[in-house]
């Protein structure tokens, strides 16, 4: 059936009153959307943040009154709505319009992340099955975009891997596809190493060949091959941890950085290691070398 759907350009100290608002006037759901592509960076633990231009969207069922409707809005609120728009949309299948807007993707040459509902476009090639989630990467931001190129392009063969805040395991499992004896992956949050379990068990990873650690447990050992996509102010503080699982001769790409971070970034890291130039997608920036 169809809906009558309230957006309103809102502020984040708004955010929650209207919330409460609009669903004591019966809204059916209430979401909060960037209003003008503004990423969000390192929030504090425990905090929601929002977009400093944030937009509501209210659902109502499709025979509510607007006119009522937004007149009881403002007498809840005691004065003018924020910068407002009603319209009528019409019912889809909501699951089946989001797996749509998921379609396989290839990365260098020879690799894929192919969504569990779709067919591999090149069974030939390196399928990694893998379905959007909420939390985790899964190939479509540039900053992971990034680092499955680049383990493309690497000679992978008998190496050891190690994926430094591992989400989701996207990065050790390609590497491990495409060859790596073995990956390591670490992360801060418990659901992460959860989700990367799962993920190499839909690919027919051997659990022994891809271990996952909090970092307090991580075993002492060195990789060929070290990948840190977070964010570029953990990765100068964590430069001389990050620096010392890397072997001699061994390689590093860090991501998860803006393009105005990036020499902040790259001065971190460079006496360590002999640094390749620095690849740029969409404003966000992957760092490579070789260990000295």
């Amino acid at each position: 059936m169809p809906w009558l759907q309230v957006r309103l350009a809102i502020t984040p100290d708004q955010a929650s009153v209207l919330e409460d608002q609009l669903l004591e006037l019966g809204a059916v759901s209430v979401t909060f959307m960037d209003a003008e592509d503004q990423p969000i960076f390192e929030p504090d633990l425990g905090t929601t943040p929002l977009w400093t231009h944030t937009h509501l969207l209210a659902l109502f069922e499709a025979d509510t009154d607007s006119a009522a409707l937004l007149a009881h809005l403002r007498l809840l609120r005691g004065g003018e709505l924020p910068e407002h728009q009603v319209e009528h949309i019409e019912d889809q299948d909501w699951e089946r319009s989001w797996m749509d807007n998921f379609q396989p993707m290839r990365f260098g040459q020879r690799l894929w992340i192919v969504p569990s509902w779709h067919a591999a476009p090149e069974p030939s090639a390196v399928n990694l099955l893998l379905d959007p989630g909420l939390a985790f990467g899964t190939g479509t931001h540039p900053t992971t975009a990034l680092c499955l190129e680049w383990l493309d392009g690497q000679p992978l063969a008998d190496c050891a891997v190690l994926d430094f805040g591992c989400g989701s395991g996207i990065l050790a499992i390609a590497a491990l596809l495409l060859g790596a004896r073995q990956a390591v992956g670490t992360d801060i949050d418990p659901q992460a190493l959860e989700a990367s379990r799962d993920n190499a068990s839909r690919n027919g990873i051997d659990p022994a060949r891809f271990p996952v650690y909090l970092p307090a447990d991580l075993p002492a050992q060195q990789a060929d091959v070290v990948l840190a996509n977070i964010l570029a102010g953990p990765l100068v503080e964590l430069a001389p941890t990050i620096t010392a699982l890397v072997k001699s001769g061994g390689r590093l790409a860090l991501s998860g950085i803006l393009a105005e971070q990036a020499e902040e970034v790259r001065a971190a890291y460079a006496e360590a290691f002999t640094l390749d130039s620095t690849a740029e997608k969409d404003g966000w920036v992957r760092i490579s070398g070789v260990r000295r």
